[in-house]
């Protein structure tokens, strides 16, 4: 259910006659955590649409050495969601201090 509520959510964000690729997949995290996402790629920013703890987000896609990164375009706190091949890293990205705090990390596509 979560899925097709994270799939519906990346497609609402569409403008019409968008040519977008999305793709929907989970992660296997540590601790036995999964989370579903989904990317929405072909539209700009691409966007990530994540399921964690019960919490639906939305991500940006912003510049990034390598890989993947995602986040909420702002200065202030938010949750970053760092996909590299098949691994991926949830942090929280606290503005005050100016630093990353990973949340869920060894997460592997399945």
């Amino acid at each position: 259910m979560t899925r097709w509520l994270a799939g519906a959510a990346a497609l609402a964000l569409l403008p019409p006659a968008a040519s977008a690729e999305v793709i929907t997949t989970r992660y296997l995290c540590e601790r036995g955590v999964e989370i579903p996402v989904t990317y929405v790629n072909g539209v700009d920013p691409a966007v990530v649409v994540l399921v964690v703890e019960g919490r639906m987000m939305t991500l940006e896609q912003e510049v990034s050495g390598s890989g993947a990164r995602y986040g909420w375009p702002s200065d202030g706190s938010h949750y970053v969601w760092w996909d590299q091949g098949e691994e991926a890293t949830l942090s929280w990205y606290d503005g005050e201090v100016g630093e990353e705090v990973t949340l869920y990390a060894f997460c592997e596509r399945q």
